[in-house]
């Protein structure tokens, strides 16, 4: 096995395979080599004209089909990858958001969806400056285009060839649909102070005056999802919590009437037009699986889009009416399908090479804490023994995302090493209504590890997990948790991984995107300067002198959510210290869309974890 140098950090092992046995090492690596593939979107007045993203080539890259002729080609190629992009509504022009190495600062850049030979993109809004995208939206005549940096945001307007700045302030703003006959402009913000909970403002695309506005009041955000696909049809659906948990309603913009809709269902929902507004695809989720609805808006009747137990992830309608979606569970990879009118469904693309090999099913554990009942999805290796495993506590990032019932080749690499693995939705995560998402507020992280530490005792009490063999391990928010988890929880753990976490919080607040910095403001009730005490007391830096347990930190060098600095300054307070730790340092941003490096980070993670409990 080799070694990576990372400046004057004990560099991270990687190991030349994770498995003897020659069938298990190629498996594990067959599932993240797999093709897969993105939910098609399409041009809104040109169907045929259709964009994915694939890992196809071993990067995630963005693809265009062209549904009449049948050709799919390649749009990207760029050494770390490209994830976000859309097409003009005509179809003759592929938008796509190009950043420097995964930082994700740039600007929007265009080509023809039916690119020639030779033909390089050109910036999209060439008078726009660069930074952060903060929402765009497409017309025939408009373009209505976000940016953020440390100055706060502005919105941009581009009509019959110049550009109007319409809006701009200090706090988080950006564009959030624009109605089909272009005349409105729904953009969200935080002038109130909390970028968590969005107020909405719908200004007119003639002269940008503002049509009408609203805000549910302290602690009840609202987003627009997108106006109504019909032409001078200029209602806009929104997603609410005045009951406490996220619903939709429909605002009716010129009339400044909305109507709630009531759809009896547990857990939280999102929606989408049907083609021709008379209906809506609804997205449901509940305890970690998601399903889909069609919502009639005449006659308010809800029948379901029947599609198997697990995880939808991505829908929408094409004009004929055949819903097509993606699909997977934690045992059957992702498949995109179609369903139509009539009932048929079946796969609709298949991205070229080998299917991934299946993993193994969850199962539900729900555990009593401190703050309410806790929902972990739990999985345990194929053929383990009865007795106690070791285990990976599994801790999801965002904080408000949720673990659910999906494929994952990560996932499946720890079965195959004989890990058992516990996912833990702990308060903060969404899909149980606003206050288990809220409950965070004011005591960030320290919150969420109640909830975990609740589950570990469960785990350990109910014989699945062996108490001296037990990791913590996550990324982003949830490398931020395993930290902190290593410092406030020292006696809990044999190891801990954090991939990109929050180290310093304080030097993090320093150095991470404006986004984040209101987004932490409106979480920890202001800034290091306001609140010092809290960001100390939430911070893993703070408790580095009580970690007992070998710790691997992996960073990107151009991370603008969880910067290298203060991981670094968290890394020269473990330097000082006589305990094992391992750095591992990747030339990127917040994550990576290489398969390779992906496949390497893996192995360096479960490696560590076997090293550091005496299984290898």
């Amino acid at each position: 096995m080799s070694t990576q140098s990372a400046n004057q950090y004990p560099p991270a092992v990687v190991p030349d395979r994770l498995f003897e046995d020659a069938e298990a090492e190629a498996r594990w690596r067959a599932r993240f080599h797999a093709p897969r593939i993105s939910t098609p979107d399409w041009a809104r007045d040109a169907p045929d004209a259709n964009l994915y993203v694939s890992n196809a080539s071993g990067v995630w890259e963005v693809y265009a089909w062209n549904r009449a002729t049948g050709e799919h080609r390649r749009v990207t190629d760029r050494p770390n990858g490209t994830m976000h992009a859309t097409t003009s509504p005509d179809g003759e022009w592929i938008w796509w958001f190009d950043d420097t190495d995964g930082d994700e600062f740039g600007s929007w850049v265009r080509e023809p969806f039916a690119a020639t030979e030779g033909s390089e993109p050109e910036k999209a809004v060439p008078d726009v400056h660069d930074g952060y995208p903060a929402g765009l939206e497409i017309g025939a005549k408009l373009v209505a285009v976000g940016v953020s940096t440390d100055d706060g945001s502005e919105l941009f307007a581009r009509i019959g060839g110049e550009t109007h700045r319409f809006y701009s302030h200090a706090d988080d703003a950006g564009i959030a649909s624009m109605s089909r006959d272009e005349s409105l402009l729904a953009i969200s913000h935080s002038e109130h102070g909390d970028s968590r909970h969005s107020a909405l403002r719908v200004v007119a695309a003639d002269g940008f005056t503002t049509v009408a506005e609203k805000w549910d009041g302290e602690g009840k955000g609202l987003t627009a999802l997108e106006f109504s696909p019909l032409p001078g049809d200029q209602r806009l659906l929104v997603l609410h919590e005045r009951r406490g948990r996220e619903e939709l309603l429909v605002w009716d913009v010129r009339a400044d009437t909305e109507t709630e809709l009531e759809l009896d269902l547990p857990g939280e929902v999102a929606a989408g037009w049907y083609p021709d507004a008379r209906a809506l695809l609804v997205v449901h989720f509940h305890e970690g699986r998601s399903s889909l609805y069609r919502y009639d808006l005449d006659t308010s009747e809800l029948s379901s889009v029947d599609t198997p137990a697990g995880r939808i992830g991505g829908a929408g309608v094409r004009p004929d009416g055949t819903v097509e979606y993606s699909w997977s569970s934690a045992a059957e990879p992702a498949a995109v399908r179609a369903r139509t009118v009539e009932g048929t469904d079946a796969v609709l693309l298949e991205p070229p090479g080998e299917r991934a090999p299946g993993s193994e099913p969850m199962t539900d554990a729900f555990v009593d804490g401190v703050g309410g009942r806790i929902h972990a999805l739990v999985s345990r290796p194929s053929g383990a023994p009865e007795g106690p495993l070791p285990t990976v506590f599994s801790l999801h990032g965002g904080p408000h995302a949720a673990d659910e019932d999906r494929f994952s080749a990560y996932r499946a690499t720890w079965l195959d090493a004989g890990f058992a693995v516990v996912e833990v939705n702990y308060r903060g995560s969404t899909g149980y209504g606003s206050a288990w998402r809220d409950a965070i507020e004011g005591r960030p992280g320290l919150t969420e590890l109640e909830d975990v530490a609740a589950v570990h005792d469960w785990a350990v009490q109910s014989g699945l997990s062996d108490p001296k063999k037990c990791v913590v391990n996550g990324a982003s928010w949830g490398g931020y948790l395993s930290l902190l988890a290593l410092g406030t929880q020292p006696t809990r753990w044999a190891a801990g991984v954090a991939g990109v976490p929050v180290a310093d919080y304080v030097a993090a607040y320093e150095d991470e995107m404006e986004q984040l910095r209101s987004f932490d403001r409106a979480l920890f009730g202001g800034s290091p300067e306001d609140v010092p005490a809290v960001y100390r007391e939430c911070s893993p830096l703070t408790y580095v002198d009580a970690v007992a347990a070998p710790v691997l930190v992996l960073a990107g060098d151009n991370d603008p959510r969880c910067p290298i600095r203060q991981i670094e300054n968290y890394l020269d307070r473990l330097a000082g210290r006589d305990l094992h730790h391992e750095f591992y340092r990747y030339d990127a941003g917040h994550g990576s869309l290489v398969i390779a490096e992906t496949i390497k980070q893996t192995s360096i993670e479960v490696n560590f974890a076997q090293r550091a409990l005496g299984l290898r």
